[in-house]
């Protein structure tokens, strides 16, 4: 394997570790103060520390080794997790991701001497000799007595006889047994091997001696070198995979051997990436002068769950693999022109009249169930996107002083990864405004008879073969008098203009339109409304509010769940071919002539379950010529949508209902109003697909395409 794919998946696990981490300071920020919290976040970082020191990211490397202290310190006891403390290690945290960030090239190195000045002297306050010198002040950080145990380095004896002896007292207990060591060079990378047994020892280990018998001369000792080895019972019930764990990043400058039932000894060493254990040629020499022990005070955990597996190999195997993107990318390909072919082939043989072949069914499910397979690949949880929304939050209340609760639903919502990767940058946008503009200060929410902290909410939910997305506030509410008063000032509406509530609150996404006074670095340039709602329309979904003056504003993004495949309904009009997709229908009419009520002369209307529903030609919104006008003798499809809630669209035919694939109209010649893309049929014609959200709500037809 290759550095760089080393590289990559260690940024990977950096990926994976700050979203514990964060999870974590959030969980202590909520009220859940326990210790496997506090050790969920100090594992994190201690793997980041690891791995940066493994690939010579020294900034990254320092400073998380200072926050690596604080947090030892914190679950060693020593201090008190007060709100205070939560913050800093918060602000921390978001320090450690800039860093990850700088290191991964997305970013400039962040100036970090300001936070790590604050670490330092909290760590310092609370009394923690991290720094000594004295044989006392040593003696008292490593929990040991250190004159005690040089002292019987020359007494002729030999101490491992006696754990020898209590070791075959204890042979009724089940353990796995362990022997660590760190290499030459362990140190050089800040590394700090008395961490890695802390490790064990919260998992419930006992160390039952310290192996000094590489412990040099004075004369040739060298400060920076590693001399001692541990002996350590680690319960059985601990898995083997998360011992391994804790040696991950250090795989290469510590020996680790699992001595457990007179198993033979294997080491644990890094190969590709991954942990792999090999039997050494020739038994390790018996210990010489091994020194006893005494086990920290702290009580193993007794509240451990027990392995699923048992101590053997197959606990090393992991559950998922990483798989380039290319290659996934390459694999949804594939699928969508195995289902362009599939519907080529049912053409032909419908065309033949051999439509009832039996194994073309089975090749349509076949062909269905590889293609839902893929998706699922593809498919990521939103919690990803969710995740960083507590950090934006931190950094706007830090800005403006005001005080915000988030309440999030739906984080294992899943959707596709293209759609995760771009509905970000949308996300961010929206929180921001929803603070900065939605949220009243603490005091004009007092005196609005309102709690001083606002509420941001953040939803997401599947709803009819879509991704629904809410964020709303418990603010001020759209100013619809002011926004209306700037659009008319900025010349975007005409001064004796009538607009609806809607059509008002919609002005908020006019490029360059602002409300806010004064320019800062969260609002004021007018460039992030109209950025979200481009975003939202590039990845086929629409966005839309809903606001009520002094509750609070809530968008709405509806999002396709995948930007590959979809189930749709062939339909024509006029001499054209269109796919409306089924997500969207509810049913299909051929009505009878007194089923249809005019408003006007031009705005056909039908009675649908006891609702009249405006019949909108698509022949009309695209200028299509010889297209049927007779709703009476056209083909009525009720549909619905998120901005207009249920419509009916008038085409002139139903021709079939399968699976097509989605060709992106953006990349070969531009976005289209009322259009979502464009697909292959079994026929080798290019069909059009109709985008139902901007169908219903486009109020002038947009000529500019007339032919497929």
């Amino acid at each position: 394997m290759k550095l760089e794919e080393i590289q990559d998946i260690f940024f990977q696990e950096c990926d994976e570790g700050l979203g514990q981490a964060e999870a974590g300071l959030l969980a202590l920020q909520g009220g859940a103060q326990d210790d496997e919290t506090v050790n969920t976040v100090f594992r994190a970082v201690h793997s980041i520390k690891g791995g940066s020191g493994a690939f010579g990211f020294e900034r990254l490397q320092a400073y998380t080794h200072h926050f690596e202290t604080l947090l030892d310190q914190l679950r060693e006891g020593e201090h008190a997790l007060t709100p205070g403390l939560i913050g800093l290690l918060l602000a921390a945290f978001d320090m450690l991701a800039d860093h990850v960030a700088a290191a991964r090239g997305d970013q400039p190195t962040p100036d970090d001497a300001g936070m790590l000045q604050r670490l330092q002297e909290t760590a310092s306050g609370a009394g923690a000799a991290i720094e000594v010198v004295d044989d006392t002040g040593l003696a008292a950080a490593l929990d040991f007595d250190l004159d005690g145990l040089l002292g019987d380095l020359d007494t002729g004896e030999d101490p491992f006889a006696d754990w020898e002896r209590d070791t075959a007292e204890d042979e009724h207990i089940d353990a796995t047994r362990l022997f660590v060591r760190p290499r030459e060079g362990a140190l050089a990378h800040g590394g700090e091997p008395l961490l890695l047994i802390r490790e064990l020892v919260d998992m419930g280990g006992i160390i039952r001696a310290v192996d000094a018998s590489a412990v040099p001369t004075i004369d040739r000792f060298d400060a920076t070198g590693a001399y001692l080895g541990w002996h350590v019972d680690v319960p059985a019930t601990v898995a083997r995979s998360d011992i391994e764990e804790i040696f991950e990043f250090v795989a290469d400058d510590c020996l680790l051997e699992f001595k457990g039932n007179a198993a033979p000894v294997v080491e644990a060493i890094v190969e590709d990436g991954a942990i792999a254990e090999v039997e050494p040629a020739i038994e390790p020499a018996p210990l010489t002068n091994v020194l006893p022990f005494v086990a920290p005070a702290e009580p193993a955990k007794a509240d451990m769950a027990p392995a699923e597996l048992p101590a053997s190999a197959t606990q090393s195997m992991t559950a998922t693999i990483r798989v380039d993107l290319e290659k996934l990318d390459r694999l949804i390909n594939l699928v969508g022109e195995l289902v362009i072919t599939q519907a080529m082939l049912a053409q032909r043989l419908h065309n033949s009249g051999l439509a009832q072949i039996e194994e073309l069914n089975d090749l349509d499910h076949l062909t269905r169930e590889l293609q839902d397979s893929a998706m699922s690949i593809r498919a990521q949880p939103i919690r990803s996107v969710f995740s960083r929304v507590p950090r934006i939050i931190r950094e706007v209340t830090a800005s403006t002083g005001k005080e915000v609760r988030l309440e999030v639903e739906g984080e294992a919502t899943e959707l596709d990864k293209t759609v995760v990767e771009r509905i970000g940058e949308p996300l961010t946008h929206l929180i921001r405004n929803a603070i900065d503009h939605g949220l009243e200060s603490p005091e004009e929410r007092l005196a609005a008879g309102k709690s001083a902290e606002g509420r941001i909410r953040l939803t997401a939910e599947h709803r009819s073969g879509r991704i629904v997305i809410c964020v709303s506030d418990d603010g001020r509410g759209i100013d619809r008098p002011r926004v209306l008063a700037k659009a008319i000032e900025r010349g975007l509406v005409a001064p004796e203009a009538r607009l609806s509530d809607e059509d008002i609150d919609n002005l908020i996404f006019s490029p360059g339109f602002s409300t806010a006074a004064t320019v800062s670095n969260i609002s004021g340039r007018g460039v992030g409304m109209d950025v979200v709602r481009r975003n939202v329309q590039a990845l086929g979904g629409r966005i839309t509010i809903a606001s009520t003056p002094g509750k609070g504003t809530t968008f709405t993004l509806a999002l396709p769940l995948t930007l590959a495949i979809l189930d749709g309904m062939i339909v024509t009009v006029g001499a054209e071919t269109y796919v409306i997709p089924l997500t969207h229908i509810i049913e299909s009419v051929q009505p009878e002539p007194e089923d249809i009520k005019y408003i006007g002369a031009n705005q056909p209307m039908i009675s649908v379950r006891g609702s009249w529903l405006p019949v909108q030609s698509v022949a009309n919104q695209f200028a299509i010529p010889g297209a049927q006008v007779d709703p009476a003798k056209a083909v009525l499809i009720v549909v619905e949508s998120e901005a207009a809630g249920q419509a009916v669209l008038m085409v002139d035919e139903i021709c079939d209902q399968r699976q097509v694939v989605i060709k992106s109209l953006e990349t070969n010649y531009r976005q289209v109003e009322g259009l979502a893309g464009a697909t292959i049929l079994g026929d080798g014609r290019v069909a059009l697909i109709l985008d139902v959200e901007g169908v219903t709500t486009v109020r002038a037809p947009d000529r500019a395409l007339r032919r497929a």
